[in-house]
């Protein structure tokens, strides 16, 4: 289907931009506009903790949810996005999931703060910051929660969930993910091309909302050093997916990225793997770092809550 009507009637105020113009007075107060969601979000219902927990590179920050007045049922480890290189726990995508989840679900949900791929960080040091906060999760110092731990992260934080999930099954972990979330996941390097409808549909968007071939090959380039002889784990739509733990999907209509996690869906059937998908319909990439009043966030939101209480 077309760009949901209230995202449409906005393309008006971003295109021409750049993410870099910000900066700008007037570019800041279009980015405003255009990110300015039917209404307000109301926070829910859930209480908030600071934390670190010891890593192989240094203390990684986390930040711990619980839904205020009951005790936790299952528990969620949970990545934002952002590229490999931006992104942090306040951003839409950490923060309002987290808390959303948090409530919805009745669970304990642990945001991190992993270690961008900035200054020379690369692949695998996210995951490595990852796989330090779900031993912190898994163990003795954790906060108590009735239910199994998940697993899960959006856009460029689904692949670092999927590659920490391969890393555990490999490692034969004691306390595997019981569950994968993964918010239109970028797992796949090159990306497999759009279907003709969406494609056409694409073409009418700013240029600012797309993911072209030069800029798909500068994350990937960024986080791993390269884009030839990548380890199947950095982009991990490439490596085997036998074993892994059910898995829900949830996909932007819209998105240059989307033929990463439609393919995914299809490996992860084709190895046995439990796998339910969502299509947000009328999406752009990214839709959950925008709020419940657009149907389809709060939708999206629903049938993560739902994979994560069985």
């Amino acid at each position: 289907m077309p760009l949901d009507p209230f995202l449409a009637a906005k393309l008006h105020l971003i295109d021409g931009l750049r993410w870099d113009d910000p900066a700008d007075p007037e570019a800041g107060r279009r980015f405003d506009a255009f990110f300015r969601d039917p209404a307000p979000w109301p926070e829910p219902e859930a209480d908030t903790e600071e934390h670190t927990v010891p890593g192989p590179h240094g203390p990684v920050p986390i930040r711990v949810y619980r839904p205020r007045g009951r005790r936790p049922g299952p528990a969620l480890l949970w990545l934002h996005g952002g590229g490999f290189r931006a992104g942090d726990l306040d951003m839409p995508e950490a923060h309002l999931v987290s808390a959303e989840l948090a409530a919805r679900a009745g669970a304990l949900v642990v945001s991190v703060g992993y270690r961008l791929a900035v200054d020379g960080v690369r692949y695998p040091v996210p995951v490595d910051d990852v796989r330090a906060a779900w031993q912190w999760l898994t163990g003795p110092e954790a906060p108590t929660y009735a239910g199994p731990p998940a697993l899960g992260g959006a856009s460029a934080g689904a692949a670092l969930a999927l590659s920490a999930a391969i890393r555990l099954r490999d490692a034969g972990s004691a306390s595997p993910p019981a569950a994968l979330l993964l918010a239109y996941p970028f797992a796949h390097f090159p990306v497999p091309v759009l279907d003709d409808d969406t494609a056409a549909l694409m073409r009418e968007l700013p240029s600012i909302l797309r993911f072209d071939t030069a800029s798909i090959e500068d994350m990937v380039r960024n986080y791993v050093g390269r884009i030839t002889e990548l380890p199947p784990a950095a982009m991990p739509g490439a490596a085997g997916l036998t074993g892994l733990p059910p898995t829900g999907i949830v996909l932007s209509e819209l998105d240059d990225l989307r033929p990463s996690g439609d393919l995914l869906a299809r490996q992860l059937t084709e190895s046995g793997v439990p796998t339910r998908t969502y299509l947000a319909a009328g999406m752009l990439h990214g839709h959950l770092n925008r709020t419940p009043s657009l149907a389809e966030v709060d939708r999206s939101l629903a049938f993560f809550a739902t994979v994560l209480t069985g």
